[in-house]
Order: structure tokens, then sequence, then C-alpha cells
């Protein structure tokens, strides 16, 4: 089994394991941001480029360092491989750089937005972004779509992650849509609209990192750090029936899937128990989701150990 180090510490990994998922074993801060990958949809990394590295030595058999800066995401370990991340100085302006150009046409709409909140790209602006920018066009704008009864597109938002266009293609029995146009032309093409059929479509908004993809049946009714997030389950015979409903006193607001400390789904959950199953009766509910105390979701929500229900 290979060993890499990261940012000094060593850990010893499966063959075939990613510089990421390598830094994600260890923890902590070292581990690369990571906007359009997402481990269990087939395909997915590469694209976002927030993910970069400096392999500062490529192995025990060849110690020479990679010539340029890698994607975590995508680079395989190899034995005695060093790598910085946190700690490199190149790495950290490579970061704010790709946020840079991931701000360059998004609206300044957080007080207004769904995501905000549980927004990967307001964290990475806070950790890299500028508090001015240095874009002098005019950005481009999208009329907002509806995309069935439950899903509201608003490509503004649009960072080109792909991962929706993974997840349709993957849980739906046919590709029906996905990036049409290049450049700043380029977005997500109205044939999505054909795929809203499929019972897993509600699992894009799970998966979209910034707020272009949102739930129709939630938007604007409450903030996420008002709601308390509450493990629960429920006979489905179409999916696991686990997922997270986000309650305030006895009442649900919104239902989704349950992600991981990435922000990651790996069971992904179907339209009924999503949007049709928001009375209280519907679920058992186990007890609060495990909620990183720094979040915003977790203000004035958790003393201790306890879950405060309001």
């Amino acid at each position: 089994m290979p060993k890499v180090k990261i940012d000094g510490v060593e850990i010893e990994v499966a063959e075939g394991t990613t510089i990421l998922h390598a830094a994600r074993q260890i923890g902590g801060d070292l581990v690369p941001p990571a906007m359009c990958y997402y481990s269990s949809l087939k395909g997915s990394g590469g694209k976002c480029r927030t993910c970069l590295v400096k392999v500062t030595k490529g192995s025990e058999k060849d110690p020479r360092p990679m010539p340029k800066l890698m994607a975590s995401c995508q680079t395989m370990v190899m034995d005695g491989m060093e790598v910085a991340s946190k700690s490199d100085e190149a790495v950290t302006a490579a970061r704010a750089g790709v946020v840079e150009f991931l701000l360059l046409n998004h609206p300044l709409d957080c007080p207004i937005c769904d995501q905000a909140g549980e927004c990967h790209l307001q964290d990475l602006a806070f950790e890299h972004g500028k508090a001015t920018t240095r874009y002098e066009f005019e950005r481009r704008t999208f009329e907002k779509i509806d995309i069935g009864p439950y899903i509201k597109l608003h490509m503004t938002r649009c960072i080109m992650c792909w991962r929706c266009v993974y997840l349709a293609q993957q849980l739906s029995p046919e590709r029906v849509h996905g990036i049409i146009g290049r450049g700043d032309h380029a977005e997500i093409s109205t044939y999505i609209e054909k795929s809203i059929e499929s019972e897993f479509s509600g699992n894009v908004i799970d998966v979209c990192p910034v707020g272009a993809l949102t739930d129709r049946t939630f938007r604007f009714k409450s903030r996420v750090w008002f709601l308390n997030p509450m493990n629960a389950h429920r006979d489905c015979p179409t999916c696991s029936g686990k997922a997270v409903a986000w309650m305030y006193g006895g009442e649900i607001f919104r239902i989704t899937a349950r992600k991981d400390h990435y922000g990651e789904v790996h069971e992904f959950i179907c339209n009924t128990c999503r949007f049709d199953k928001k009375g209280a009766g519907d679920w058992t509910i186990e007890g609060p989701s495990n909620i990183d105390r720094h979040s915003v979701i977790s203000q004035n929500h958790y003393e201790g150990a306890s879950l405060t229900v309001r």
C-alpha cells in the first residue's frame, strides 16, 4: 500500500486512492475544497480546479516534483509522494484565483438565496475571496426556469460543475440533458425539463453546490439556521427512506437526503419522500443530525451534545 505525506502528515492508503481522498482520510484543514467532485457520481471532478495542490515529490522511484499544480480529485497517490495543500502559498493563491473566476458572473444575492447557510461557494468566498472585484464587464444573466412542479433552475448562479448532469444521467434510464454552448454562453440545456419525470430528479437539488437548483416547495419559507435538522426514516418501496427532516417545532418544512461531512449524499431519496411526505406523522424521527458545530446551521441549536427544539 502506498504512503503519502500531505502537509507533513503521513498516511498509508489503498492502491488507486486519489490525493483528495487521502486528505479526507486525514481530515482537518489540509483537505482541499471540492466544488465539482462528488464521490458517488462517476465521472465527476476535474472541472472546477478548487482542489489544486502542489506535488513536491512524485514518488520514491521518481522524486521530482510535478511541474504544475495538480487537481487532487484526479491525481492518484504514489508511494513516497509528498503533497503541499494548505501549507503552500502558491496553492492558496491559485485557489483564490479560481474562486475569483467562479464569482465573475455569480450574482451577489446571498441574502435572498435559499442556499445561504449551506452553500459551498459561500464557504470558499469567505476563505479565499476578495472584498472587491476586478471584473469590469457585464455579467451574464438568465431567466429563471421552472423545471417541473418541484425544482427552480436559476442559471445565473450556476458554476457549471456538471453534478446535476451526472446525477440525472446515472439515475435516469437515458441521458436527456446536458450543457449547451461554450465559454461564457454555456448553460444547462432546457432538455432537463424532459428528465423531471424521473422519480429521483429531486436529488439534483442536493448535489448542486450553489443555489442554481432549489426546492420550489421550500423557497423563501424559512432560513436553514432557523430549522432543526433531524434524522428521520420511513418505509419506502422506492428508496432507502432515510432522510433529514428540517423542522421548526412539530412542523416539517423540507426533506433532504442525508449528507456526509463533505456535503455528499450516498443514499439518494425519491421524489415521494422529498416532496410529498411532509407531515410529522409520515416519518419516524430518530434524533438530531450530525451538523458541524462551526456551521451557521448549528447556531443557537446545540447545547453540549443535545439539540434544543423550538
